[in-house]
């Protein structure tokens, strides 16, 4: 056997969405078939979804997923090639499991060993862990079977598949995306299999699911480490490949530790798979780019907006637009998951909004072809102080009328989601997240906040990515060089309550993400005063983000389920 061709279904599963789901893996495994594969490997829980978090621990949920696996078996009838698929598997426990299937039967079951139970995986509350690696005996060439981390770990359960004779390694995983993700993931993949002269073949999902974004990325890594096909990220993709087998016996015949690591004791449980023989034209494989940075974090952002929106039963978005660059980068990344035709903006001017900004709002609008209304706040605001008058009598105005301004235009956004089920998308970034500089029930108002996890200064280069990508003026160029503003007061920009986010972005990253002091942080060479002041407001507006509506992970550590800290919490870490 000189090769043996793998088709890696890279798709978009929808947590809880079985039978769609199913629908979607027996339509690929008859289109998979004319390619005449040995393989056809889908991602990790693919007939569920991931994650399915507490859907788990409803026993229905478990059946269906059950009686969705046998619909699978009966849609491999009459093929060939042996087909992997994630589901839920119930025996003694429940198990993240790999089912490897051919022609209509089941041929075994892969429970996953290593469960993660760290940053956004919460695996051990649901599943019970597996304590056998697999290997798969196909005409002579062993294939060891693994789920998602169980290749991370360099002495895992892929070790025993290498040392019970494994020449390739299939790895079906759920790897949600975070900055350079799929780079780094593709490095530790590239060692695995230079370690263990195995070619490996990694299916992962794409798509979005409320926070997490699923980039794909998968990929076929050859015995030297080689990435020989590449899967396009933030797309469905079908991903095909021939692995060598020669090529993979002789890098072995020329590594001694093979034979060493083979006296190892090991438990694995081998299965049996009936290997064909058939003839086939060459094909050249798919290896798509590496895309820059702030490419990256708009597909990954275009990506859970549509998601989230079509999944959750809405066609329409509505999005407050200041004239600033947050409000500016949301709308276009709204017309670029949605269509124009499916965005609205909603210019809520004040007696502090500034001609440019309105100016800059109607621009973007009419660059980006959406429709517009315009809402003047002055009115209400008026009534609302009449109605406060008395209340507020011998006080001086303060951040309290400056709230009420964005609660204002709160109501406006959701007065129109529940007129005409657009949902809000709002436009706060993780900077002001994170100093709770933002205002509850006013711009923290809506159902997704698609920007939560972008610093300021990565906002900035993300939207000047897209006019240069774009080759002309999207985002008017004033939104770039006026001083950012929430203009609720004359005169006011944000450096007036913070410090340059070029600085305070440093800052929080150290503290929010890398969990440093605030010794550890001046030691990087920050002023003692701007560390303790940010320091304070971080710890202080954990209750705000709470309260905040959910919003797509970029960081290695996002609000929410990502970094979980108590509201009440007396522990100072504040110099």
């Amino acid at each position: 056997m000189k090769k043996l061709r793998f088709v890696v279904a890279q798709k978009n599963f929808t947590v809880g969405g079985i039978l769609e789901n199913v629908d979607k893996i027996s339509s690929v495994i008859k289109e998979a078939e004319a390619l005449s594969p040995d393989f056809i490997v889908f991602p990790e829980l693919s007939i569920v979804g991931y994650p399915p978090e507490d859907l788990l621990l409803k026993q229905s949920f478990i059946k269906d997923n059950m009686e969705g696996l046998d619909k699978v078996i009966q849609s491999t009838k009459g093929g060939n090639s042996v087909v992997i698929v994630g589901f839920v598997d119930m025996t003694d426990d429940i198990y993240n499991s790999a089912a490897v299937i051919q022609n209509g039967k089941l041929l075994g079951v892969y429970h996953k060993i290593l469960l993660p139970n760290y940053g956004v995986f919460d695996e051990k509350r649901y599943f019970a862990s597996g304590d056998k690696p697999m290997v798969v005996n196909y005409g002579g060439v062993k294939i060891g079977v693994s789920v998602c981390e169980d290749i991370w770990v360099p002495d895992g359960p892929v070790v025993d598949e290498v040392n019970a004779g494994s020449m390739i390694l299939i790895n079906i995983s759920s790897s949600p995306y975070h900055l350079l993700k799929g780079m780094a993931r593709e490095e530790m993949l590239k060692v695995r299999a230079s370690d263990s002269r195995a070619a490996i073949v990694y299916s992962n999902s794409v798509g979005g699911q409320d926070e997490l974004v699923f980039d794909g990325h998968s990929v076929v890594i050859d015995e030297s480490g080689k990435v020989i096909a590449r899967a396009p990220d933030f797309e469905e993709s079908v991903l095909v490949c021939d692995i060598s087998i020669p090529n993979i016996v002789g890098a072995n015949l020329h590594d001694p530790r093979k034979r060493e690591r083979e006296k190892r004791i090991f438990s694995v449980e081998f299965i049996e798979a009936s290997a064909t023989k058939l003839e086939r034209e060459p094909i050249v494989p798919t290896l798509s780019k590496i895309l820059p940075i702030e490419e990256e974090i708009f597909k990954a952002l275009t990506v859970g907006v549509r998601d989230y929106v079509k999944k959750n039963g809405f066609s329409k978005v509505v999005i407050g637009l200041s004239g600033g660059i947050d409000s500016s980068l949301v709308a276009t990344v709204a017309v670029e998951a949605l269509g124009a035709e499916n965005v609205t903006g909603i210019l809520m001017p004040s007696m502090y909004s500034s001609t440019s900004s309105v100016g800059d709002a109607q621009q973007l609008a009419s660059k980006l072809g959406i429709k517009t209304f315009t809402i003047p706040i002055s009115n209400v605001y008026n009534a609302y102080s009449r109605a406060l008058k008395s209340v507020f009598s011998g006080t001086q105005p303060d951040v309290t009328e400056e709230n009420l301004q964005a609660r204002i235009r709160g109501n406006y956004l959701m007065a129109l989601s529940n007129k005409f089920g657009w949902l809000v998308l709002t436009t706060g970034n993780k900077s002001e997240m994170s100093v709770g500089y933002a205002t509850l029930y006013g711009d923290m108002a809506g159902g997704f906040a698609v920007i939560k996890d972008l610093y300021k200064t990565l906002v900035y280069r993300v939207a000047k990515w897209y006019n240069s990508y774009r080759g002309k003026e999207i985002i008017p160029n004033n939104v770039f060089v006026k001083p950012p503003s929430a203009e609720l007061r004359p005169n006011q920009t944000d450096q007036d309550s913070l410090p340059p986010y070029d600085i305070l972005d440093k800052i929080l990253k150290f503290y929010v993400e890398d969990d440093l002091s605030f010794d550890e942080i001046v030691e990087n060479g920050f002023d003692d005063e701007t560390v303790k002041k940010v320091i304070k407001l971080v710890d202080h507006n954990e209750y705000k983000r709470r309260q905040a509506p959910p919003g797509i992970k970029i960081t290695t550590r996002a609000f929410g389920r990502d970094r979980r800290l108590p509201i009440t919490n007396h522990y100072q870490r504040r110099g």
